[in-house]
């Protein structure tokens, strides 16, 4: 069910106590980290049988502290800070980068199982985001971005996305839409960086979430950055800075291209 797959290839709140002179870390490195800490998770998938909770905080699953342990181990040993979703702010780098980490987006799928759960990784600096990998676990499908750089499926360029009219678009959602704003069909999948690759690559034409103050950052900005570099505008529904590393800070992300990011941020602003 799950299989590995090795590839080449705003402002940021939330830094005022860190150090902000950029090390000399290309991004090629930075890339090539990012994939061996999602190869790790992928290994560590590979004998794992326990897909049902954690016993620890709400929500948390055995298999997000295996996948969080196996990334952590690889992102510590280059030396490279990480935000987890499940560990907090972990290790000693300058503070020059900093790895933000989902280890499995899509957990609640995963034990179910339905096969919609990946592992995100983006790495942040002053600038923004940097750098990202995404790993579709049960497709075996990975995408990665860097900021200029362009985005990839399983190291093949993704092409530019065009503009949809509403009225055609077929949208992810994350929560329940209380009304529809005129699209022609949504899909609620349940895993928030699965479904902006999505966006990205056009099996969705867009993405809104419904519920409030209910993604982290780990969440989102992996799928944001790979979005971003195929021409797709990413968004909080409210105006705020989607990149932070406040462990405790929520947002509300909408994607789409053009025209329908603006229609799809007025119709989340009303259904408040």
């Amino acid at each position: 069910m799950i299989s590995g797959r090795r590839v080449a290839g705003s402002r940021v709140s939330g830094f005022a106590s860190l150090l902000w002179f950029t090390a000399a870390v290309d991004d090629a490195t930075l890339l090539s980290a990012l994939h061996e800490a999602v190869d790790a998770v992928v290994g560590a998938f590979g004998d794992h049988n326990d897909w049902g909770l954690s016993g620890g905080r709400d929500g948390q699953y055995a298999s997000d502290l295996v996948a969080d342990e196996a990334a952590l181990v690889i992102l510590e040993r280059h030396g490279i800070q990480v935000l987890s979703e499940e560990s907090g702010l972990v290790g000693d780098g300058d503070g020059s980068v900093i790895a933000v980490l989902d280890p499995l987006d899509g957990s609640t799928n995963a034990s179910r199982p339905l096969p919609w759960f990946a592992t995100s990784l983006c790495v942040v600096d002053s600038e923004g985001a940097r750098a990202a990998v995404v790993h579709d676990h049960p497709a075996g499908v990975r995408y990665d971005a860097v900021r200029g750089g362009g985005a990839r499926i399983d190291g093949a360029p993704l092409a530019r996305r065009e503009p949809v009219a509403l009225v055609d678009a077929i949208v992810g959602v994350n929560g329940l839409p209380p009304r529809n704003p005129g699209w022609a069909q949504y899909r609620a999948l349940g895993a928030a960086a699965l479904d902006l690759c999505a966006v990205a690559d056009g099996r969705l034409d867009a993405y809104v979430d419904y519920d409030r103050e209910a993604h982290g950052s780990w969440d989102y900005l992996g799928g944001m950055l790979v979005c971003q570099e195929v021409g797709v505008t990413v968004g909080d529904a409210f105006g705020r800075d989607l990149v932070t590393t406040e462990h405790l800070a929520r947002r509300t992300p909408i994607a789409a291209v053009g025209a329908l990011f603006d229609e799809l941020v007025s119709a989340r602003r009303d259904a408040l």
